[in-house]
């Protein structure tokens, strides 16, 4: 399908006709493959030895990552010394890694995910590569142990990065006003594992009723799509001048929404994945124009000038530019400002709609704790029946959220207790702070892994009996019953592989 007429001529006009022109020929090439490795999981260490940095191609070369010598990064052979996967590392075709983000890595071509084990172990994210800067954008380990909230999450990419970013000391509220989309989210966030994220479904003023609550507020706002143009054909028959102006109404509300949820001297963060002023300049100009003095620069970040990325500012805000035809990526556009720190506003904590939590008894605590590496950093209680566990830094916040806001989701959940034994939720097998101590650990090879994944029956040899926690490639997957000769397979139906080989 072709390139909207409008949106060309917009295109030549505001970047010119050379510009413009190498910007559309990338929307016609063929899109990069990325990937976000999950570092609790498989750790990134080691990333920059083993995968050397990865430079923009030049003009006219429609985007096409080339390493430092020119050659196109996509050529089929792995960017790293050895012939095989390096340890701890999931089982893919690496061309090079993701400069700006320190997990992130480019593929040489894109594999059938949906039968790699890793990537249903959540030890990889399946993320465009611009997107992936967020977390540079923001200082990266200046997030650690910061109340984040990600105003518009689904389907969870950014979130996940946020939640490794804040580790156990800090907290994701990850909202989402689409149930439907919000459970996708849900989902990938048990996958993660970090335990330290709440989804919230709500429209965006119910949760930003909690002001000046959060020490970064990100917003990836809902946009026209331009800069996935080339990823997802179809949203060239989906844009029009009309939705771009729609659009562009929307975030100014959301922005301002957000806004109030900051705290003073916390971090605004905005982005889009559109190429167009009215959704990206236009909307910081009209919220800085209501906030006036409010804003303040934040410190800057460094950009490498052979990543691509266009930098700017507009007032107080710091811009970033993602363009496909200068950055390894697709378009994207990013914006970051500071709350100054005497600006006003306190914070407020709104009113509890419904008491949620239930707090786990002594006997039930125990035999919680036994499944953790680390129980004296969390706290127990009890949600519908269901046990959860929350990171003890954050428990009160978590329970201010979800008694006053539709939380479908939070901490870990461990499962239920039935004669102080536990029977362990599925999402409990994800989580990175998982004592497999508490259980058998059953190994299962590719094809069998994949069978269980399917839901299907799989051989109890490997198998001790009773309950076991079911692992491929060191990375759990879930859990399974055996009983004497025959295998109870409880890995959820609602995630199961239903796609054909």
């Amino acid at each position: 399908m072709e390139l909207p007429p409008k949106f060309v001529e917009r295109v030549l006009r505001d970047l010119g006709t050379a510009e413009g022109r190498a910007l559309c020929g990338a929307l016609d090439a063929p899109p990069p493959v990325s990937v976000r490795l999950n570092p609790a999981k498989t750790g990134t260490d080691r990333l920059p030895e083993l995968f050397p940095e990865v430079l923009p191609g030049g003009p006219g070369g429609a985007g096409t990552p080339q390493d430092a010598s020119g050659a196109s990064v996509f050529s089929g052979s792995a960017a790293f010394s050895g012939t095989e996967t390096p340890p701890g590392l999931p089982q893919l075709d690496v061309a090079g890694r993701v400069p700006w983000c320190a997990g992130g890595l480019y593929l040489a071509s894109r594999p059938q995910f949906t039968f790699d084990s890793d990537f249903h172990a959540g030890a990889y994210y399946v993320q465009e590569a611009s997107s992936q800067a967020v977390g540079h954008l923001l200082g990266g380990a200046a997030v650690r142990g910061a109340r984040v909230l990600d105003l518009c999450a689904a389907p969870g990419g950014k979130t996940t990065l946020y939640a490794s970013l804040a580790g156990p000391e800090g907290l994701v509220v990850a909202n989402e006003i689409d149930r439907r989309r919000a459970a996708v989210l849900a989902d990938n966030v048990r996958k993660w594992g970090t335990g330290n994220v709440v989804v919230t479904a709500c429209e965006p003023r119910a949760v930003c009723d909690f002001e000046a609550w959060f020490d970064v507020v990100a917003v990836d706002a809902p946009c026209s799509g331009e800069g996935m143009f080339r990823k997802d054909p179809a949203s060239r028959a989906e844009w029009s001048e009309g939705g771009v102006r729609v659009c562009a109404a929307r975030q100014e509300e959301i922005l301002r929404e957000a806004w109030r949820a900051l705290k003073p001297g916390g971090t605004l963060l905005y982005s889009t994945c559109t190429f167009n002023r009215d959704e990206d300049e236009g909307v910081l100009e009209r919220l800085l124009a209501a906030v006036g003095s409010e804003a303040a620069e934040t410190e800057e970040r460094p950009v490498d000038g052979a990543w691509g990325v266009v930098c700017g500012r507009v007032g107080a805000f710091r811009t970033y530019r993602f363009y496909p035809h200068r950055a390894v990526g697709e378009g994207f556009f990013a914006a970051v400002v500071r709350k100054a720190p005497d600006a006003e506003g306190r914070m407020r904590t709104p009113r509890a709609h419904r008491a949620v939590f239930a707090p786990a008894d002594r006997t039930t605590a125990a035999e919680l704790a036994r499944w953790t590496l680390d129980p004296g950093a969390m706290r127990f209680g009890t949600v519908a029946g269901t046990c959860y566990g929350w990171f003890a830094a954050q428990a009160d916040a978590v329970r201010a959220l979800s008694e006053a806001l539709p939380a479908i989701y939070s901490g870990v959940a461990f499962g239920q207790v039935f004669r102080g034994v536990l029977k362990p939720d599925p999402a409990l097998a994800f989580h990175t702070g998982l004592n497999r101590g508490a259980l058998p650990v059953a190994e299962l090879d590719g094809p069998t892994a994949v069978r269980y994944l399917r839901r299907q029956d799989i051989p109890p040899g490997e198998l001790a009996e009773g309950m076991n926690l079911i692992a491929a490639r060191g990375r759990a997957l879930g859990f399974a019953k055996r009983i004497g000769r025959r295998v109870n397979n409880l890995y959820p139906n609602s995630l199961r592989i239903i796609k054909q080989d």
